[in-house]
């Protein structure tokens, strides 16, 4: 059974279930997808409590395309991709005590840092039309765009629900010329909604958060993404007051076509259905903090137009504690 002041601990999860990166090999142009599938995690939509919140992530990536498929990556076709990404994300943010369309506000920003690599078996054709044969590999440690991310949420005794707008601010670290990259090299703006269903009595909670990402031209290839769609979920059991252990995953289908001159494999529509593990841990932090930590796993078991993907996420999150409860006051005992 959870405990009260665990109850309350909870909501502290809900940004720190997030990753706010797109990672190259995950769809459209360069394998690259602005919404990373599985970013949200258990407990996404219960409100926290107000003021700073700092979340430190981990991810790792890896992606796999055998010979016989063909991607395209910035101006380029090419075929036997192999790409593995390590990056670490760094989210502040604040929520507000006063509500807002009576819900609970909350605003953030990420900085994402990381390494990535990208190995191909051969280039089909290259940036001018010309065939090209032979490997090529790309390796480069950068950093990713500016993220910005607000959410709306409410609760509603066992069922919360929340909305959220999320988008990026480019850097200039992108580099069409290259074929390593963490900024995806438009300007996105991905929006939905969410619902978290937490029992506290049972221990039992079921989240689900799905949106749509509406992609910019890249101006460097005149390419520009189609819509895509992703719902993220989670549920997991409360085992005592600070442990929580589940499953995860996320279906990813983009909706509308890849257009522009530089789309060269036309429409490219993806999709994704990915499963796997999860398990949480509350801890005492410093004075009038909570820390959570999260450990999550993904594995596709299917995909259409995009590489095979398998991902590890490690969470670390320090939230405000939710205050004591008074200690209900007596009045003096008298003796007869």
């Amino acid at each position: 059974m959870v405990h009260r002041w665990s109850q309350r601990a909870l909501a502290m999860v809900a940004l720190g279930a997030i990753a706010l990166v797109p990672v190259s090999a995950r769809a459209d142009n360069g394998g690259i997808g602005f919404w990373l599938p599985g970013t949200m995690g258990s407990l996404s939509a219960v409100p926290g409590q107000p003021g700073m919140s700092y979340t430190f992530q981990y991810i790792h990536l890896d992606a796999v395309a055998g010979g016989g498929k063909a991607f395209q990556n910035n101006a380029s076709i090419v075929a036997g991709l192999h790409a593995k990404a390590d990056v670490g994300v760094f989210l502040p943010t604040y929520t507000f005590a006063t509500p807002v369309l009576g819900g609970q506000l909350t605003i953030g920003a990420a900085t994402v840092p990381g390494n990535i690599g990208v190995d191909i078996s051969a280039t089909l054709t290259g940036p001018r039309g010309n065939t090209i044969s032979g490997s090529a590999f790309d390796n480069r440690v950068t950093w990713g765009d500016l993220y910005y991310i607000g959410t709306l949420k409410w609760n509603f005794g066992v069922n919360n629900f929340m909305t959220y707008l999320f988008g990026n601010i480019p850097t200039g670290t992108y580099d069409s010329t290259r074929l390593a990259n963490l900024s995806p090299g438009f300007v996105s703006v991905d929006t939905g909604g969410g619902y978290t269903y937490l029992n506290p009595k049972t221990g039992r909670e079921f989240s689900v958060v799905a949106g749509f990402s509406f992609n910019g031209t890249n101006s460097a290839l005149d390419y520009r993404n189609g819509i895509d769609f992703h719902a993220d979920f989670a549920a997991s059991q409360f085992i005592g007051k600070s442990v929580h252990m589940g499953a995860v995953g996320y279906v990813y289908q983009q909706v509308t076509g890849d257009s522009g001159t530089g789309a060269k494999l036309g429409d490219n529509r993806g999709s994704a259905i990915g499963l796997g593990p999860q398990i949480g841990i509350f801890f005492p932090a410093w004075q009038g903090y909570t820390g959570y930590v999260n450990f999550r796993g993904y594995v596709d078991i299917h995909t259409e137009n995009r590489p095979t993907n398998s991902t590890f996420m490690a969470t670390l999150s320090f939230a405000p504690a939710a205050p004591e409860q008074p200690v209900t006051p007596r009045g003096p005992r008298h003796l007869k």
